[in-house]
């Protein structure tokens, strides 16, 4: 299969359903072999024989964010099994309590930042060593307008969210002078599972769809996109692309 991405290896964490769904599809159809890393494994399972019966290619990998031995043996499981790795999409989230923070659970806090925080640092250092060994390294990490913008009940979400992105900005500036590419998507409101969640009464045919942003992951993933440290907003993203058909 040839495409934009023909011949990448790319790992995309929560690649089950939602975004992460979406964003593997689409790197498929562009010829990426796909890494679809979740903890449900019947569901990746079932994804992968979907690319692999459209002609593309994938494989499985069981990754649960909540533990620190999961991480490491993912990581190490990557390492043992391919020479090096092209794109790395942290995709994965959990969306915490919509509570005030005065009455926030700790336990649900750090339930919150594990996953969306410790989980992508330790992700960042098992796996920088392989997309160093890549021609073309791509990290594309999964932010929310409430990391800069508060909004009242986000809670554990926002700031570990807003940590993230402050994680994130530091490890591409440490990418500096070397081919690796590292930036950030605000997806905004999106038709997922988790946005159906947080906002219950809201209509959901109102919102754009995971697969009306696809194409811009495939963008940030390509060999040939030249930004770096880069906070894209989706929306705005889509809005200049409809305008220009």
């Amino acid at each position: 299969m040839t495409g934009q991405l023909a011949g990448r290896m790319a790992l995309i964490t929560g690649a089950n359903r939602g975004v992460g769904l979406a964003i593997a599809k689409a790197y498929a159809r562009e010829g990426a072999h796909c890494i679809l890393a979740a903890r449900n494994m019947a569901a990746l399972e079932r994804v992968a024989s979907e690319i692999k019966a459209s002609g593309g290619k994938a494989s499985v990998l069981h990754l649960d964010l909540e533990s620190v031995e999961s991480i490491r043996g993912a990581v190490e499981q990557v390492s043992r099994a391919y020479p090096r790795l092209d794109i790395f999409v942290a995709n994965a989230a959990v969306l915490g309590a919509r509570l005030a923070i005065t009455k926030y659970p700790l336990e649900v806090w750090k339930q919150t930042f594990q996953v969306n925080v410790h989980a992508n640092l330790l992700l960042l250092q098992g796996l920088d060593p392989l997309l160093r060994k890549s021609d073309a390294g791509r990290v594309v990490i999964l932010s929310a307008g409430v990391a800069r913008t508060p909004k009242v009940g986000t809670g554990s979400y926002a700031v570990s969210k807003a940590a993230l992105e402050a994680m994130t900005g530091i490890y591409a500036l440490e990418g500096a002078g070397s081919p690796l590419r590292v930036n950030m998507v605000n997806v905004g409101p999106t038709r997922t599972e988790m946005r159906a969640r947080a906002v219950p009464d809201e209509d959901p045919m109102t919102l754009k769809t995971p697969e009306d942003i696809a194409p811009l992951f495939v963008e940030l993933a390509s060999p040939a996109c030249t930004r770096q440290g880069e906070w894209v907003v989706a929306d705005d993203w889509l809005k200049a692309r409809k305008g220009t058909k």
